[in-house]
């Protein structure tokens, strides 16, 4: 099965999920706080951008930003907020591009998820989760330490410990939840 073309959505339809999703965003933020650098936000968003387009993926990033890192007990820098809602953008860009390119073309039903073939897919959405999460993580840290006037190595040495959380929870999620979540939406939305 083909990914869903972007054209044969209503716009009522991207609009509703571009709600849906940055609502689950903020429900899965808020419920798993307390973990650090743990998050399904990344995954979501990675998965809007997949099956709604570049454009509707990065405001589900934008948009979740928007509330998360306004209504935040951690505080927010403003230019730490900017700097995280375009590192979150990519996730919904990157979503585009691999429904593009065909990652995951494969997945017409959940049946086939839990087929072998699928794991190869798996495996790429896993690598591409654990990339974007890397760079997400160099550009942010790089941003708030020389906000406060720190080398940009301090943020790379200082950010470490957090990162890797960040970049092997994105791997599993994105590794274990791509497949299943695209075939699931993609059979809810009739395509």
């Amino acid at each position: 099965m083909r990914n869903i073309p972007r054209n044969r959505l209503p716009p009522i339809k991207i609009l509703s999920l571009i709600i849906l999703m940055t609502s689950i965003n903020l429900v899965s933020n808020y419920a798993m706080i307390g973990i650090p650098n743990v998050k399904f936000m990344d995954l979501f968003v990675f998965i809007s951008g997949y099956l709604m387009g570049a454009l509707p993926g990065a405001m589900v990033g934008v948009l979740t930003w928007l509330v998360y890192g306004t209504l935040n007990p951690y505080g927010s820098n403003l230019i730490i907020f900017v700097a995280t809602c375009l590192g979150e953008s990519l996730y919904g860009v990157v979503g585009w591009l691999s429904a593009k390119f065909g990652l995951g073309s494969n997945l017409s039903s959940l049946k086939e998820v839990k087929e072998k073939r699928v794991w190869w897919t798996n495996l790429k959405f896993g690598v591409i989760g654990f990339f974007l999460t890397f760079i997400y993580d160099l550009f942010t840290n790089i941003v708030s330490v020389v906000i406060v006037g720190l080398p940009p190595l301090m943020a790379i040495i200082q950010g470490a410990p957090f990162a890797i959380v960040h970049e092997v929870s994105n791997f599993f999620f994105f590794f274990f939840g791509c497949s299943a979540l695209i075939a699931a939406i993609k059979r809810d939305l009739g395509g």
